[in-house]
């Protein structure tokens, strides 16, 4: 029989082992709402099923979807919703329970837009444990001063504490992607309190110093701020005028921009 083609780039999470690590790695969730994103064949929710107290899977392909409800209707704890995870209301799904931990394995091509989503909806969950490309990973949880480390790193890294946690070979799908995954873990620890910052301003401002990265953060800064303005925060923050926003921490491009505020 001819195998039926995927939609939308799915790569089927195939591997039993795998999908084993990925459930043990929410750790104990006995008394937790569980919300699984792109659930697919099922790979991750029998398990989850059998561990959660409540899961709620939102899967886009409608196919998909009706398989899974055919699959497990005898699941007491099994809500499936049909939904696009981008745009997904996570407050209205989980109907006040919160917070509940997020599990999934993300497709290749709406990465960056499905965590951006999340990070929006931090505040639903406690904890993330999420599958997506090994390069996409690595830039999440990257360190200051490392070629991966960009805007990707530093929005995640506002909202959660990132972990990489193991590499998925490409035999572990069906059909085969042409490249890694990664498993990571992101516990959910905002720091927009601590470092004193408006969330919005403070992003659109990190979207500044990344704009061009082989710019220095001055030169990128002084797009919309002057020169003299620029040179004050850097100095004041202690920061070279020749660094690149890659190799400056979090908390220090924090300080640039409460300093640059200062100056408006």
């Amino acid at each position: 029989m001819k195998q039926r083609k995927p939609k939308l780039g799915q790569n089927f999470l195939s591997d039993e082992s795998i999908a084993r690590r990925i459930i043990d790695a929410l750790g104990d969730i006995s008394h937790c709402v569980v919300v699984e994103i792109g659930p697919g064949k099922g790979a991750l929710t029998r398990g989850l099923l059998q561990r959660a107290r409540s899961l709620i899977t939102v899967e886009y392909d409608r196919t998909l979807t009706t398989e899974l409800r055919e699959k497990f209707s005898t699941a007491m704890n099994l809500e499936v919703v049909e939904a696009d995870a981008v745009n997904l209301d996570h407050r209205k799904i989980l109907s006040e329970r919160v917070p509940a931990k997020l599990v999934g394995n993300l497709p290749y091509y709406i990465t960056s837009d499905l965590l951006l989503s999340f990070f929006k909806a931090s505040a639903c969950y406690s904890e993330m444990v999420l599958m997506v490309q090994r390069e996409v990973a690595e830039r999440v949880c990257a360190s200051p001063g490392r070629k991966e480390y960009g805007m990707l790193s530093v929005t995640a890294q506002l909202y959660c504490e990132c972990e990489l946690l193991f590499i998925v070979p490409p035999e572990a799908f069906t059909p085969r992607p042409k490249i890694h995954s990664a498993v990571m873990r992101l516990i959910v620890a905002p720091k927009i309190d601590m470092l004193k910052v408006e969330e919005g301003p403070f992003i659109e401002f990190l979207k500044l110093c990344f704009s061009q990265k082989r710019k220095t953060l001055f030169n990128n800064l002084r797009q919309q701020h002057p020169s003299e303005h620029t040179q004050e925060a850097l100095r004041s923050a202690g920061v070279r005028a020749d660094i690149r926003a890659e190799a400056v921490p979090l908390m220090t491009l924090a300080a640039i921009f409460n300093e640059l505020k200062k100056r408006i």
